[in-house]
């Protein structure tokens, strides 16, 4: 009886000792520059030009965890456009690639945030391996601050209707 005593306690304090933190890659994106930075626990580090919401549409802010990843996604909402290697993070609202480069560095967006495709791929990539965290803040120039997803500092989670784009 001892013997079992012994092993059960045992067994709670070991299950009580909290885990190693996971290593997991940041993404900071800053709208008022149009720029993502991004350092992966691995040791990679990346800062490229973006595009979110241009005039009229909104780019959530606020900390998020990636819901889902789709290397291959078309928008059911506008018209099909190509959303290759697309993160959503808060309902339907992604980091994807587009093939309007030439906007990088300026709101172009319905509300996703653009990359170039080659930067896609390596965020898509380095996401699905490590995970992280996505803080998304600022205004986009010359638009009034928008804070459409703020929660006081907790990541979001869009829950079950992101799962049906909504």
């Amino acid at each position: 009886m001892r013997r079992v005593f012994g092993l059960v306690v045992g067994a709670v304090l070991i299950g009580a000792l909290p885990a190693a933190p996971a290593l997991a890659a940041t993404v900071s994106i800053d709208l008022s520059t149009q720029r993502m930075h991004v350092e992966g626990a691995g040791g990679a580090h990346y800062d490229w030009p973006i595009s979110s919401a241009r005039e009229g549409y909104v780019t959530p802010t606020g900390a998020f965890q990636a819901e889902r990843f789709a290397a291959v996604y078309h928008s059911k909402k506008y018209d099909n456009a190509p959303m290759p290697h697309a993160i959503f993070f808060y309902y339907g609202f992604a980091i994807h690639g587009t093939n309007e480069v030439r906007h990088l560095g300026q709101p172009a967006s319905h509300g996703c945030v653009r990359l170039a495709p080659q930067n896609a791929t390596k965020l898509f990539n380095l996401m699905k391996a490590e995970g992280g965290t996505i803080t998304i803040s600022g205004s986009p120039p010359g638009q009034p601050p928008v804070n459409a997803a703020v929660n006081g500092g907790g990541v979001q989670r869009a829950g079950l209707l992101s799962l049906f784009g909504l």
